[in-house]
């Protein structure tokens, strides 16, 4: 089964809260931009965590039916953009994300609350 855009965004989003990613932020961009319909931003505390965040939510949205368009800043590890086409997941270390600030750079999009207890089941095929 093919999950939504939003059950996408929802469950990297609880995939990154359970994998202890910092201050975990759904946008939902898509009566603003052609990039996407959501933007799931999170921090990571180390270069090794914020690999590790990407590593499980690549895996756990490939595995509920969704397809990579591209991934960038995984060697570096400072910013990983993974592009899920209608979901685009941004994982940052603390410094990039203060100084990207997504956030304000995408301040007219709705921000979607984000609730650990979410009730979206790993891969619901």
């Amino acid at each position: 089964m093919i999950i939504s855009p939003r059950e996408a965004a929802m469950l990297a989003a609880k995939v990154l809260i359970e994998k202890k990613a910092e201050n975990v932020v759904v946008l939902d961009i898509s009566s603003i931009s052609i990039l996407a319909d959501y933007f799931v931003i999170a921090t990571g505390k180390s270069s090794i965590h914020v690999k590790a965040l990407c590593d499980e939510v690549e895996e756990k949205l490939l595995e509920n039916g969704c397809r990579i368009r591209g991934k960038e800043g995984y060697d570096e590890a400072r910013w990983v953009l993974i592009d899920f086409f209608d979901v685009i997941v941004h994982v940052f270390d603390e410094d990039s994300r203060d100084y990207y600030d997504l956030e304000r750079l995408w301040s007219d999009a709705a921000r979607i609350d984000v609730d650990s207890n979410y009730d979206f089941a790993y891969n619901r095929q």
